[in-house]
């Protein structure tokens, strides 16, 4: 197909067990030297320095100059989205069940360490993900606010009214070309979170409440003080209901 993406260039660079390894620390949005980067990856600085030539000639790198220190960082966010959709799929694509017998045999295998940074709060494509994300929802499934039904999210009529008080109506979201509640698989949590229009929409009612910002060009999003406290009370106040 003449007009099919030329992905297998990219893929080609992802590959290398180092290399993403080295990209996989940059997905805080940070700047890191080349040092930095090769003890990180386990490789020594001039192993690393090849990688990363080939990884700034691939496109998936910019190089900032600070003097005579070279810094990297991921060329654009699109790269770092691609890059969390690949551990999502290496998720998703996992094995689901364990043997009996090899349950407490076999070690749980967990993805490489991410930056702190991103764990807590980050961008997911348009929505929220990391663990204030997955914690919202579960709690909203555990309040009565959505059911999840075999692969299907749904947003109860309690959930709708709730959400409504809020600022978010069901309907008006039901309206886009997109799911409007999904369970979302956050690489990071191991279970998950909320996507579709009603993720994204959580998501905006946040940050324009001023509980999340985001600095610079990073995909980690910053929780402020007002929004430690208005989402843990957003949060407590479904949890409250299910005890009635």
């Amino acid at each position: 197909m003449e007009n099919a993406p030329c992905i297998s260039q990219i893929a080609t660079l992802l590959a290398d067990p180092k290399r993403s390894a080295m990209m996989w620390a940059l997905m805080d949005g940070s700047a890191r030297q080349a040092e930095e980067l090769a003890l990180l990856a386990g490789l020594s600085p001039s192993s690393a320095s090849a990688h990363l030539g080939r990884l700034s000639a691939g496109g998936l790198l910019n190089i900032e100059m600070r003097g005579r220190k070279r810094f990297f960082r991921l060329a654009a966010p699109e790269v770092g989205a691609a890059i969390e959709a690949l551990a999502s799929a290496t998720i998703a694509s996992a094995p689901r069940q364990i043997p009996a017998a090899l349950k407490r045999t076999t070690p749980m295998v967990r993805p490489q360490a991410a930056p702190s940074s991103l764990l807590r709060a980050r961008f997911c494509d348009d929505h929220l993900g990391g663990t204030l994300a997955a914690d919202l929802y579960q709690r909203l499934l555990d309040a009565g606010w959505i059911e999840q039904i075999e692969q299907r999210v749904v947003v109860t009529h309690k959930g709708s009214t709730r959400l409504a008080q809020r600022g978010v109506f069901i309907q008006a979201l039901a309206h886009r070309n997109v799911q409007v509640a999904c369970a979302c698989p956050d690489w990071s949590e191991r279970r998950p979170h909320m996507g579709g229009s009603l993720g994204a929409a959580l998501l905006q009612l946040f940050m324009q409440s001023g509980w999340l910002n985001l600095p610079n060009d990073s995909r980690a999003l910053q929780l402020t003080a007002t929004g430690q406290r208005e989402i843990h009370r957003f949060a407590a106040e479904t949890e409250l209901e299910t005890a009635f």
